[in-house]
């Protein structure tokens, strides 16, 4: 189950995360997204931190649940859809940019 934190922000697991979600893997100040994995329902900064973190194989979100709140904003704790997500390249709450080349990682995360 999603963890939150006392703000009702969910918390985002990880290595050496900053404040805006940024880890050890991916850390350019366009890598401020987090991704809810639906597998154990928990928020991580990356698939690597995922696999680093857990002891079972990721299982991506299908492609009818694009209507799902799995990806946050790791600047200002926006939860969007999937929908949302792929279809913008900024934050549609605060429109901090998000790296593009996220997107070569989206099979592990969803099925579009």
């Amino acid at each position: 189950m999603t963890e939150y934190d006392k703000n009702g922000t969910p918390i985002v697991h990880g290595i050496d995360l900053d404040h805006e979600t940024r880890c050890t893997h991916y850390h350019t100040p366009l890598d401020v997204v987090a991704m809810r994995f639906k597998c154990c329902d928990k928020y991580y900064a990356c698939i690597h931190c995922h696999n680093e973190c857990e002891d079972h194989e990721p299982i991506p979100w299908s492609k009818d649940e694009q209507d799902t709140l799995a990806v946050m904003c790791g600047v200002c704790k926006y939860e969007m859809t999937i929908r949302e997500y792929v279809n913008t390249d900024q934050c549609p709450n605060c429109s901090a940019s998000f790296n593009p080349r996220c997107e070569a990682y989206y099979p592990y995360y969803f099925t579009l």
